[in-house]
């Protein structure tokens, strides 16, 4: 779980990614230039990314930290096989 600092900054880089996004939607209704519109979608996952980063850290400094802390050896190879999981999908599509 993330702490209130953590859940505040995750927040406001997904407030800010929104307030992208419709910017980007009115790019696309005002037919702006294809280019400028593919500079901002690149933002947009760009910032989507930091905050998976975030989330990310705070999954191993609490959830998978936790789980070895336990000494259950179900739990940590849980927890490595969710974190490996994910980082193959980030080699796929990163």
């Amino acid at each position: 779980m993330m702490d209130e600092r953590r859940k505040g900054q995750v927040g406001s880089r997904l407030r800010r990614i929104e307030g992208q996004i419709r910017g980007i939607q009115k790019m696309v209704d005002d037919d702006r230039y294809c280019m400028d519109i593919v500079a901002q979608t690149r933002a947009v996952v760009a910032a989507l990314r930091a905050v998976e980063d975030v989330i990310m850290e705070n999954h191993m400094q609490t959830c998978v930290a936790d789980a070895f802390r336990s000494e259950n050896s179900q739990q940590q190879r849980e927890k490595i096989d969710e974190v490996m999981q994910v980082l193959s999908q980030f080699r796929k599509h990163g």
